[in-house]
């Protein structure tokens, strides 16, 4: 039982270096102003390095920290809505533009982004499917939404980018999310499956 734990802390603290390591890589100056000279990679690079950074850093805080965490956290609950809630606000085109001009607003994105990160690696194996298929019909639905609006406006909705930049952001974001639908509806219906209860057992 002991060298079962020992493993797993093992890698919890393994995955939690690569975070770390991830997270320094992405806030370096150089690589943090190449990701924003894009919209595409500001969005697709930044946010979803930071995001990842975040759910595998926190692998590696004390169990007593994770423990009372989770006490606030019944089911993901509280984690995922907090994420959908900050993500709603990460994804309006007017805090991509403060974020290059106005460093509090940067630090701010960028401290979101990774605390999201924390909140669904804390949440997601903790939330039943209800909640998860409510998260992700809320994050995918705006994201698909917020895709649409950049694709199809005949303006730029962030000045500090091209409009073939931003449309081909929102093609993109379009197909994110169907794909991520997808992948969840096919781990979801194997999981249910006879076989899937069987390889879980």
């Amino acid at each position: 039982m002991k060298e079962g734990g020992s493993a797993d802390a093992s890698r919890r603290t393994r995955r939690a270096g690569v975070g770390l390591g991830l997270l320094l890589a992405m806030l370096l100056p150089p690589s943090r102003h190449a990701a924003e000279a894009s919209m595409t990679a500001h969005m697709l690079v930044q946010y979803v390095g930071l995001l990842l950074a975040g759910c595998l850093v926190v692998e590696g805080l004390p169990g007593r920290w994770l423990r009372r965490l989770q006490r606030w956290n019944e089911l993901g609950i509280a984690g995922l809505a907090g994420s959908a809630l900050a993500l709603a606000v990460l994804m309006v085109p007017r805090v991509l533009d403060l974020a290059l001009v106005d460093m509090r607003v940067e630090s701010l994105k960028l401290s979101a982004l990774v605390l999201c990160g924390a909140a669904l690696g804390l949440s997601w194996r903790r939330a039943g499917i209800v909640v998860q298929v409510f998260f992700l019909g809320n994050v995918l639905a705006m994201t698909a939404v917020v895709g649409i609006l950049y694709q199809d406006s005949g303006m730029r909705v962030c000045n500090a980018y091209l409009l073939d930049d931003q449309q081909n952001l929102g093609r993109a974001l379009i197909w994110i999310a169907v794909g991520i639908a997808t992948v969840w509806l096919l781990c979801s219906g194997f999981r249910a499956s006879p076989h899937g209860a069987s390889t879980r057992a």
